[in-house]
This record gives C-alpha cells, sequence and structure tokens, in this order.
C-alpha cells in the first residue's frame, strides 16, 4: 500500500504542472511579440544604439548631395569636419557625465575660458607656448573638478551645479579677457597649431580632428575595456545598486567630470586653432550643441546607456544638417528648427527603445 500510494503521488505531479499554465507558457508570448517587427526593431535599437543615428547621417548625406552636388565635394566635407571638430570634443566630455545620468550646462563657459586663459598667459603674461598650454590644459581640468565636487561632496544636483558655474566662469572669462578678442598672430604657434591643415587631395585634415578622433578612441576604449569604464556604466544605470556592490560612485562621479573638464580644455585648444583666434564672445551655443551631439547620438539622458560612437555621429549629424541646409538656401532661424525637430525625436525614441522586452 505505501509503495502504491507513492508512485500515485508521484504521477501525480508531472500530470498537475502539465496542465496548470504557469511560467512555463510565458516564453512562447515573449517569442509571439518578439516575431512582430516592431518588438524585433525595438530589440535591435536597444541592443545597437547607434544604427538609429547612422542611418540618420547616411541619409542626411544623400538627401543633401542630391539638393546640391556641392554638399559631397572634398573641399566641402573639409569644411563640415573642421566644424564639427570642437563640438565633437565637447560632447565627447558631456556624453561620459550623461552616461552616469548628469548634465553639464558649463561646457562651452569652461571651453572658452580655459582658451583665453592658454592666450592671456602666452600674450600678456608672457609665459611660453608649452607654458601657457599646460597651465590652460590643468585650469580647464579643475573647473571640471570643481562641478564634480560640488555634486559629490556638497551633494548638488549637476544641473543647478553647472548652471551656477556656467555663469561663474563666463563671467570670470569677461574679467580676464576684457571682452576682447586675442588675435593668432600674437600667440604662440603651438596655441594655434591645432588650425594646421594636412592636405589630402582636395581634402583638408586638421591637427585638430586628428587630435578628436585620438580622443575618442581613447575613451572609447576606456569604457569598453577597463574596470572604470564598467563603473561608469553601472552608476549611471543604477547608482544606488552600483554603491551596494561595492562600486564607489562618489569616486566615479569626480573622475567623470575631471575627465570632461580636460576634453573641454583640450577642446578649447583646438577651438583656437579653428578660429586663428581667442575670443570671449564664442560659445553661446555649445552647451546645446554637445547636448544634441550626445542625444542625436543615442545616450540615455537617464544615464547608463550610448556610446562615444554614436557622440560622434550625432556631432556629424549636427554639421550635415546645418551646412546641407545653408547649402539649400535654408535661413539660420529654420536651420535650428531643424536641429531642434531632430532632437524632440530623438528623445521621443529613446523613451520608446527604453520600454523594450528582455
Amino acid at each position: 500500500m505505501t509503495t502504491s500510494s507513492t508512485d500515485s503521488a508521484s504521477t501525480s505531479v508531472p500530470a498537475a504542472s502539465s496542465t496548470t499554465p504557469g511560467p512555463a507558457s510565458l516564453p512562447d508570448f515573449d517569442d509571439h511579440r518578439t516575431a512582430s517587427p516592431r518588438i524585433r526593431i525595438q530589440q535591435l535599437l536597444h541592443a545597437n544604439p547607434t544604427l538609429g543615428p547612422l542611418a540618420v547621417l547616411v541619409l542626411a548625406i544623400v538627401a543633401f548631395t542630391f539638393s546640391n552636388p556641392r554638399f559631397f565635394s572634398a573641399p566641402n566635407l573639409s569644411l563640415v569636419l573642421a566644424q564639427v571638430t570642437v563640438i565633437a570634443v565637447l560632447a565627447l566630455g558631456q556624453t561620459l557625465i550623461i552616461l552616469t545620468a548628469g548634465i553639464d550646462l558649463s561646457v562651452g563657459a569652461i571651453a572658452v575660458f580655459s582658451s583665453i586663459l592658454m592666450a592671456s598667459l602666452a600674450v600678456k603674461a608672457g609665459l611660453p607656448g608649452p607654458a601657457a598650454l599646460a597651465t590652460g590644459l590643468i585650469l580647464g581640468t579643475a573647473m571640471g573638478a570643481l562641478n564634480g565636487f560640488l555634486v559629490t561632496r556638497i551633494k548638488l544636483p549637476p544641473f543647478i551645479v553647472t548652471l551656477g558655474t556656467l555663469t561663474i566662469f563666463f563671467s570670470l572669462n569677461s574679467v580676464v579677457s576684457n571682452s576682447e578678442t586675442i588675435r593668432g598672430a600674437d600667440m604662440p604657434a603651438l596655441l594655434t597649431w591645432t588650425g594646421t591643415a594636412i592636405p589630402i587631395g582636395t581634402f583638408r585634415l586638421t591637427y585638430g580632428s586628428i587630435i578628436m578622433l585620438l580622443l575618442f578612441a581613447l575613451v572609447l576604449f576606456a569604457l569598453r575595456n577597463t574596470a572604470w569604464g564598467r563603473h561608469v556604466y553601472a552608476t549611471g544605470d543604477d547608482a544606488e545598486a552600483a554603491r551596494l556592490a561595492g562600486i564607489r560612485t562618489g569616486r566615479v562621479l569626480l573622475s567623470v567630470y575631471t575627465a570632461a573638464g580636460a576634453l573641454y580644455a583640450i577642446g578649447a585648444w583646438i577651438l583656437i586653432g579653428r578660429l586663428a583666434s581667442a575670443s570671449p564672445n564664442v560659445g553661446t551655443d555649445y552647451n546645446l550643441d554637445s547636448i544634441t551631439a550626445v542625444v542625436l547620438g543615442g545616450a540615455s539622458l537617464f544615464g547608463g546607456r550610448g556610446g562615444v560612437l554614436g557622440t560622434l555621429i550625432g556631432a556629424l549629424i549636427v554639421g550635415v544638417f546645418r551646412n546641407g541646409l545653408q547649402l539649400a538656401g535654408v535661413e539660420v532661424v529654420w536651420q535650428g528648427f531643424a536641429i531642434g525637430l531632430l532632437v524632440l525625436v530623438a528623445v521621443s525614441l529613446d523613451q520608446w527603445i527604453r520600454k523594450v522586452r528582455t
């Protein structure tokens, strides 16, 4: 009798599990949803954030080439790359901060102030070119570190911190420069070297653009192949979970803002070469342009998702659209309208992608 009841009990479990709906039925539902084209596209874009921006860039290049054959000429493409270089470097620093779910509104202020400091130290203080450049880079890095200190130690929101330092740095910029532009001809050759172009046929590649590409390669390697890069993503994805996992999120955030400041300072050096001068009156659009490039590149403003390749593509999209619309005879105000519309579409797409079923 005991054996019979045991056998009966043992055979009843599979029978119940085979007739009772439970978790085993869920994969069929997920597979059905995954089979739909909309879900497949959503999952593809979630897994490869750069695909969407890359498609937009290619379509924009094709469209503007058809509208005006001059667009795809080597001299014009050289101009687009030169115009994008400064914004791309600033957007690279902005990317690091946005990956941690922060925002930096002081991008343009740090870059312009650093350029003024480099030029003033060389021209007014009489420092040699290397010393003026090194000091400017250090001070620019310190400005980024100040933002990081206020965010991590004083616990102020990144938006408020960088809004405040935006005003402070632009004010100091006016004081140091006396609102006067310093000509490149008066500076040591090292400060304007980044604007020197290397002719490749009819295409002209500046040293500033080469530096920009090297910086992207360096940051890409750091984010993909180092513990620091993994900690940056983890902090942006869920800071509390990262802290509980043993990651020192405060140190990560401080290092990110400091690295961003260093990138902004290098962008300032490239800016001097680009303009062949140091002007306190430039950079008013750099903050929005850098954020635009990051958003168009597929990075999430909520942190934890995105990459530097997308940011480079996003910066190119901004440059291509502005140049292409200008060649098409579109007024500046409508160029801004088009860029703003792209940003809204990109943010809406990001919200949709974040709802993907995994």
